[in-house]
């Protein structure tokens, strides 16, 4: 009999709404942590007048090292004996003071240099990425232990996806509220204050999965004397920590779920400022007010979409499997690109919203079921090497993530110059210029869509693979419980 009409969630596999809920706030930080500077940015160009091309350094940089602090903080999660656990303490510290530095970082003075302003906020921003960091990837790695089950996974990731997308409702009206005459004389104003609260949100948000998650692997009482020793023997650490990402990157069913990760969202995010500036200097002629307002409804809608997606797209995988409805859902968001060619009119704005819906399809997919499909690699990984390294395959994902990040932001800014567009000129650019802004946000993601569904079309872990792993690894785990450093709290 087919697997997929005889499972059933065991009660212990199951999570409690309070603790999907408490996982999930973790979601909205990281969101919001993630895509925050990118909407804020736009005031270093309009409000500080600093080239777009350093603008996009300042974004690459600090991403870049980020990326590799990743996988150090990932094996540093997994190697950490505490009687809070691998991942809680570093969620909860890092929540705060990332929010602090988050903060302080804008608090950018009025009235110097071009030059001032980029060491500025370059210092500040690595120092953002690196408790951004120390918070992300223990959060990430939790997610993935939280729960063995199968369906229980994608259902627990549809909840985390669908309340982190509750940052993005948010962070589309950014720049508007930056821009607001009303409540701040200029957009710099208004990215300080603006940078304070968010700060507080995230300190005071970010450490709720710390506090009220609960672990599924902790160490023994008889291993809390060890929970110390993790800088003793440097050289050790050091080489056990390049054998465990040598292990994790040589992992092909897992470099697929990286490879269509890194295209589609990275795709979607070298092009994320040229819709703005499209929708402002294209659309509306260079009505900043006009143009943020409707940036903010582009946003809405998509952030609105993802959700009815995200739940879409978690029933349907139990139907199908998760490649299935990764392709499915990665096919909508192609169409929606395409679909961006023909939307930007000025003589009908509200058609530039049309693509939307079609867009967040796939973005509402790719976190939904990829943090699932990563998990259940988690498992094929332990049965392989005898080693649970949550941390390590979390931190190499998002490594993958952000290293597109960091090229799809430094690239970006040279796009934009590419095309001749020049801020000081308004809505008076060149026609050129506006043909190739149009064409680079509409056909680059559309050809990472693409790239995306070819990668994971081979994924080999189905339901019924994933039975047979789990089923093996409780045999295993009954035979070698009394001796392993890390047993299962269930």
């Amino acid at each position: 009999m087919n697997p997929k009409d005889t499972h059933q969630t065991a009660p212990a596999d199951k999570i409690s709404g309070g603790q999907k809920f408490a996982y999930g706030l973790g979601a909205i930080v990281n969101n919001l942590l993630g895509g925050v500077i990118g909407y804020m940015s736009i005031v270093l160009n309009v409000g500080l007048g600093i080239n777009p091309a350093l603008v996009g350094t300042l974004q690459a940089i600090p991403r870049f090292t980020d990326a590799l602090t990743d996988p150090i903080m990932g094996y540093i999660s997994d190697k950490t004996r505490s009687k809070y656990g691998r991942r809680r303490p570093y969620i909860f510290f890092g929540a705060i003071f990332v929010g602090l530095v988050f903060a302080l970082m804008w608090q950018l003075p009025e009235g110097y240099s071009e030059m001032f302003y980029f060491w500025f906020f370059l210092i500040g921003s690595l120092i953002f990425y690196l408790f951004y960091t120390m918070f992300a990837t223990p959060w990430v790695a939790l997610g993935y232990e939280l729960t063995s089950d199968y369906h229980e996974r994608t259902r627990l990731m549809g909840v985390m996806n669908f309340m982190g997308q509750f940052a993005w409702i948010s962070l589309p009206w950014f720049y508007a509220i930056m821009e607001n005459d009303r409540f701040f004389s200029n957009s710099v104003q208004g990215a300080r204050t603006l940078a304070i609260i968010i700060g507080v949100f995230v300190a005071v948000v970010g450490i709720m999965p710390a506090i009220f998650s609960k672990e599924r692997f902790v160490a023994p009482e008889s291993e809390s004397k060890h929970k110390t020793k993790l800088l003793d023997g440097l050289k050790s650490n050091i080489a056990l920590f390049f054998k465990g990402l040598l292990i994790t990157i040589k992992r092909v069913e897992f470099l697929k779920l990286c490879a269509g990760t890194f295209f589609l969202f990275n795709g979607i995010m070298l092009v994320g400022a040229f819709s703005s500036y499209i929708t402002i200097f294209y659309v509306f002629g260079g009505d900043t007010d006009q143009g943020a307002k409707y940036m903010g409804l582009f946003g809405t809608i998509t952030t609105f979409s993802t959700m009815a997606a995200i739940v879409g797209v978690t029933w349907i995988s139990s139907r199908i499997g998760k490649r299935k409805t990764f392709i499915i859902a990665t096919s909508m968001t192609l169409i929606g690109s395409i679909l961006k060619w023909f939307c930007y009119d000025p003589l009908v704005p509200w058609k530039v919203l049309l693509p939307a819906p079609l867009i967040a399809v796939g973005m509402g997919a790719l976190f939904t079921l990829m943090g699932s499909m990563v998990a259940d690699v988690c498992d094929l990984d332990e049965l392989e090497t005898g080693e649970r390294r949550e941390g390590m395959f979390g931190s190499i994902y998002w490594w993958m993530v952000k290293l597109g990040m960091a090229l799809a932001f430094g690239l970006s800014g040279f796009l934009l110059n590419a095309t001749g567009f020049v801020v000081d000129f308004g809505g008076a650019q060149s026609s050129s210029t506006f043909f190739w802004m149009i064409l680079i946000d509409a056909g680059i993601p559309a050809i990472a869509s693409l790239i995306a569904i070819y990668a994971v079309a081979t994924y080999k872990i189905t339901e019924e693979r994933s039975y047979e792993i789990r089923s093996e690894l409780e045999k295993r785990r009954i035979k070698t419980v009394s001796v392993d450093p890390l047993i299962q709290n269930s």
